[in-house]
Formats: structure tokens, C-alpha cells, sequence
């Protein structure tokens, strides 16, 4: 790879930023761990200066009975999807869902809803991945008017509703954002919805994001999804990184998304190599410094500082996709040490 990578050692890491500071989510399940076995952890949270619990859902885990179980465990905790797909649910079962969680957790319920990717939409689930744009953009427009009890029906551009209400609307507000990755989603995001989540990017691509996004009003959100391997194994964390970056940097939105924040250059041998079929050598192709921006690995104290490059002005939550160090996941009390040691408390 020629292509330097930008800002790995001279990137601002602002922890006396102006402004409030954001809040910190974790993404549950925890790779490698079952949802049942998690109550540990989600009471102490709060405690470690954690205030969301978020899920995502793609192939595995699906997005809601983690947040469930979430609202069992805890009465303090945002309960935060990021995302659900638009594709593989119907608008009204989305509406009912978030309506239904809302009964569990009055008042802390984030819909993140998203376009995802071919793979998860049409490969799994045999559903076409047709006009993303558009139809994350429907979901997003009958999703809100329902969450606030309205009669919805009508045509949409990429679906038709004879008639809904929700029996039973939330009785205090549900947030509901997009995954947005380039401009249009993250206005759309900013200007019918409660804000974005953005993923998968550099420290120093946050400016562009910020800027694409304008003026926040009061009240919206604007979510990054930090992943992270807390371990001073390097090899390991970059072994359990690679193979996931190879993977999702060639997903046609996040190779747009980086293409747009002017990544093209910096990933293009990884690109080449995985449209010719050699995945391996695609893995290959990304730098040790481009695994180690885009997946933070470290002490968790250093993981903390690196994760601080993300908190600029406007930033409003931190999410972290944590990959627990071998050997943790059996160790309650050393994950929690982990957690409180990563956290903002830390």
C-alpha cells in the first residue's frame, strides 16, 4: 500500500473538548459470549459510565431481544438499535416492535434504522435490495408518523399502506435515526429524523461527516460506532480485525462512503484484490496502521485515548463494538476491569 495513512499518530485526541460530553454505548451480545449470560455486565454498567445499551443486525443476533433482555436487567440504560434493517421487516412491525420495547423502557427507546447491505438483505433473506435510499427513507417517514399515533396510510414510493395506527403509541417519545454514511442519508437523517449513526471511519473523517450534516438542531443525535479489541496482543486484535474489514470495506456502501471521505487511494490494493477473488489477499492489502485506526487495539487505556479522537463538537454518543481479549468471557470480574478501565470513568 503507498498510500500514507492520515493523522495514525498526529490525530487530535480532544478529551477537554468544548460542549457536553457524549455519551458512551456498548454493542450487545459481546462476540463470543450468549445473550442469557450478560445480566453481570449490563447491571454494572451504569456504575462504568455507560449510559446505552446498542444491538446491530445483520446475520446473527437479531436487533430487539437483546434490548429486551436489557430492559429486564436495568431501569437506566438507552436501549438503541443501530440498526434494523428497512428491508427485512414490514414498516408496521417495526412500528409495533419499537412501540412494544417502549412499554419496557418508557422513554429510553432509540430506533436506529438503516439500508444495510445486499448481503444481509437479499443473500440471507432472499429479499431484493432495491432502491435502499428510498425505502430506508418510507420506513423512516411511516415509523415516525406511527410512533405518534397518527393514522398512516396511502402510497409510498416503495411500498403502500391501506391504513395504521399503532393501538397503543408510546406514551413518551421514541428517537428514531438512520445509518447514514454520505450526505443524502445524513440529511435525510438530520431533517426528517432524530439524527444519524455513522460507522466505520477514520478519527479525522469525522470532520467531513460533521460537515455534511450542518448545523445539529437541539435534540439530535449524532452516534459513532468505534470498533475495539482491548488487549496489548496486537497480532491478536489485528487476526480477529482483519478478516471483518476485508469483508465490510467491500460492501458497495462502505466502498462509496470511503470513496466520498477520500479513502479511495488508501484502500484501493484491497478493493482490486477482493474484486479479482482473492479475499485473502484483500486482508492482506490493508496496512497494519488502516487495521489498527479503523479497529482500536491496545491497553484499554489506550484504547480510551484513541477513542477520544472521536469526540469532537457535535459527536453525541460514542458506540463501542467491544471484542473481549482470550480468556475474558470466562472471567466475569476481569471483563468488568476491562469495561471500567475502557469506560469514560476509567
Amino acid at each position: 500500500m503507498n498510500a500514507p495513512v492520515p493523522g495514525v499518530s498526529a490525530a487530535a485526541g480532544p478529551a477537554d473538548r468544548p460542549g457536553d460530553a457524549p455519551r458512551w454505548g456498548v454493542t450487545l451480545p459481546l462476540p463470543g459470549l450468549s445473550l442469557g449470560a450478560h445480566r453481570f455486565l449490563v447491571e454494572a454498567l451504569p456504575d462504568l459510565g455507560y449510559g446505552d445499551v446498542w444491538t446491530a443486525e445483520g446475520g446473527g443476533t437479531d436487533a430487539f431481544t437483546p434490548l429486551a433482555a436489557t430492559a429486564a436487567w436495568s431501569d437506566g440504560l438507552r436501549l438503541a438499535t443501530g440498526v434494523v434493517p428497512a428491508q427485512t421487516r414490514g414498516p408496521a412491525v417495526i412500528a409495533q416492535t419499537a412501540a412494544t420495547l417502549a412499554q419496557l423502557a418508557p422513554g429510553r427507546v432509540l430506533l436506529g434504522l438503516g439500508s444495510s447491505v445486499p448481503a444481509h438483505v437479499t443473500d440471507i433473506n432472499g429479499i431484493p435490495f432495491d432502491e435502499p435510499f428510498k425505502r430506508t427513507r418510507d420506513v423512516l417517514r411511516f415509523v415516525t408518523r406511527a410512533l405518534r399515533g397518527e393514522y398512516v396510510a396511502g402510497d409510498f414510493d416503495t411500498f403502500s399502506i391501506a391504513g395504521y395506527r399503532l393501538p397503543h403509541p408510546p406514551a413518551e417519545p421514541v428517537k428514531v435515526i438512520l445509518g447514514a454514511l454520505r450526505p443524502g442519508m445524513l440529511r435525510l437523517a438530520f431533517a426528517e429524523g432524530d439524527g444519524a449513526i455513522t460507522n466505520l471511519l477514520f478519527p479525522w473523517d469525522v470532520p467531513k461527516v460533521l460537515a455534511a450534516v450542518g448545523p445539529q438542531p437541539p435534540g439530535k443525535e449524532l452516534v459513532v460506532k468505534v470498533f475495539v479489541c482491548p488487549t496489548a496482543d496486537r497480532d491478536h486484535a489485528r487476526r480477529t480485525a482483519r478478516p471483518f474489514l476485508a469483508w465490510i470495506l467491500n460492501r458497495e456502501p462502505y466502498r462509496a462512503f470511503h470513496e466520498w471521505l477520500g479513502n479511495g487511494e488508501l484502500l484501493r490494493d484491497c478493493h482490486e484484490r477482493w474484486a479479482a477473488g482473492d479475499h485473502e489477499g484483500a486482508q492482506r492489502a490493508l496496512s497494519d496502521e488502516v487495521v489498527d485506526a479503523l479497529y482500536v487495539s491496545g491497553s484499554p487505556e489506550e484504547c480510551r485515548e484513541r477513542i477520544a479522537r472521536y469526540h469532537l463538537p457535535g459527536v453525541t454518543t460514542v458506540q463501542l463494538y467491544v471484542s473481549p481479549p482470550p480468556g475474558q468471557l470466562a472471567r466475569p470480574a476481569a471483563l468488568l476491569d476491562t469495561f471500567a478501565r475502557l469506560g469514560p470513568g476509567g
